[in-house]
């Protein structure tokens, strides 16, 4: 899908060239994060899995947070020994300072959720896989709008000190959760309204969409992550949501947020085809070829060491074929370009090279990887996902080993995932359901929950 809408986008940019038309400008910072980033956001995150994001919610944290500082700082850094390094005469790769590259490494290091999503889908990986690669995409796209702002501040400062590196720490930590906060707070303030709307059913799926953007915006408006914001606002309220919800508004929610998020990604991949054609670009064999390399590099060593690290807290360890796929699977796309385009010809004369040593690793990862990852997925015999759709029976021996699992975890005296989680469902059945859920449904059983939903 992204491969055509590249080449859509060629084709548009080749006839607008060869008519002598001059390209507009049509991609600013304003339509970019207030128009055409939230709903790709907010489609993954109302639709998020929540029981398989939460029970690898270690793992997913440590690829997109942990991977992501190592991928951003790695790039940048060896990218500028690099470009210090060149011999002959001074060029343009000699001027190019830290910060510059660290910023590029951090551009650079964006994972795509809708470009991985579309292919894990087309191969029918299974739900580990599918949920380390997702779930890592979309966290690692918070991340990397941080660290993209936080360093375009510093090269705009000019000097760096060490205090500004501690509180560029807290600022990251502040703006993620602070976001994850405002977030959660919308995701409650929409279930609780949707208890009021059973008379007006039309309105229904508008106070999904204007307090999901809400969120967004008070996020950014208190310099706070919006993304987080809105991962975490769809999935709080859609519980909620759905049970008070008629079933035309929940398919209303569902194919629009689709539709809303496709058609944006489909703007900027179309748009992406477009610049490549249009320019102005500024080619360089070694930077170009350095970063695809150390991309590759970066990603491999860290998934390898992360792994190795995580493997030793996971019951059901991660093979080296379930590595190679979550390292395989990290393709550029939207983001990346998005933000690379951004970048202020005033602040970063070298804007020209960095966007087309972008373009080219977009082009790299989403034709080259993600045309042979289903060949390569097919040769390694990875497990696949297995297409039936879940049952009454399924549901009741997962509630059954979940309670099982709990009781041990008491008698042993130790206090796992498991016990907290139940402590979790039984605040949440007692106190939450009840002010968020309207009428029976907020005290009908679990079992008979899942049946309405099955229906």
């Amino acid at each position: 899908e992204s491969c055509l809408l590249i080449v859509v986008g060629l084709l548009v940019g080749g006839l607008i060239k060869l008519a002598g038309e001059e390209v507009p400008p049509v991609l600013d910072s304003n339509s970019f994060f207030l128009c055409l980033l939230p709903p790709i956001i907010l489609d993954a995150g109302y639709f998020l899995p929540i029981r398989p994001f939460m029970e690898n919610l270690g793992t997913i944290l440590m690829f997109a947070v942990v991977g992501t500082l190592w991928n951003a700082f790695f790039v940048g850094g060896v990218l500028y020994a690099v470009c210090q390094i060149q011999p002959g005469s001074p060029s343009v790769l000699n001027s190019i300072e830290l910060l510059p590259c660290l910023l590029f490494g951090s551009i650079i290091s964006a994972v795509d959720p809708v470009a991985v999503l579309a292919v894990f889908e087309e191969i029918h990986i299974n739900e580990l896989l599918h949920i380390l690669v997702f779930g890592e995409s979309l966290l690692n796209d918070a991340v990397t709008v941080v660290l993209y702002h936080l360093f375009e501040e510093y090269t705009g400062a000019g000097t760096v000190t060490l205090l500004d590196c501690f509180l560029g720490v807290v600022s990251f930590l502040v703006v993620s959760l602070g976001g994850v906060l405002v977030g959660a707070i919308y995701g409650f303030l929409t279930a609780f309204t949707s208890r009021f709307t059973s008379h007006t059913r039309v309105i229904e799926p508008l106070f999904v969409f204007v307090y999901s953007y809400m969120a967004y915006l008070s996020a950014e408006m208190f310099h706070l992550s919006g993304i987080m914001a809105l991962i975490s606002c769809g999935a709080v309220m859609r519980p909620y949501v759905e049970a008070n919800i008629s079933h035309k508004s929940h398919t209303t929610i569902k194919y629009f947020l689709k539709m809303w998020s496709s058609v944006s990604e489909t703007l900027i991949f179309i748009f992406l085809g477009v610049a490549t054609v249009d320019g102005p670009h500024s080619w360089n064999w070694t930077f170009v070829t350095v970063t695809i390399i150390l991309c590759l590099v970066s990603r491999v060593i860290g998934v390898v060491g992360l792994t190795y690290v995580i493997n030793k807290f996971r019951i059901v360890k991660l093979t080296t074929k379930d590595q190679f796929i979550v390292a395989y699977g990290g393709l550029r796309g939207a983001i990346a370009f998005s933000l690379g385009f951004l970048l202020e010809k005033e602040l970063f004369p070298m804007r020209e090279m960095f966007l087309t040593a972008i373009i080219t690793e977009i082009f790299f990862t989403v034709f080259v990887q993600g045309m042979t990852i289903k060949p390569l997925v097919e040769l390694l015999a990875v497990k696949k996902k297995q297409e039936a759709k879940r049952t009454i029976n399924e549901e009741i021996h997962t509630q059954f080993l979940d309670h099982l699992l709990t009781g041990i975890e008491d008698i042993c005296g130790h206090y796992g995932h498991h016990h907290w989680k139940d402590k979790l469902n039984r605040f949440n059945k007692k106190y939450v359901k009840k002010c968020l859920i309207a009428g029976e449904r907020s005290r009908e059983p679990q079992l008979i929950s899942f049946y309405h939903k099955m229906e």
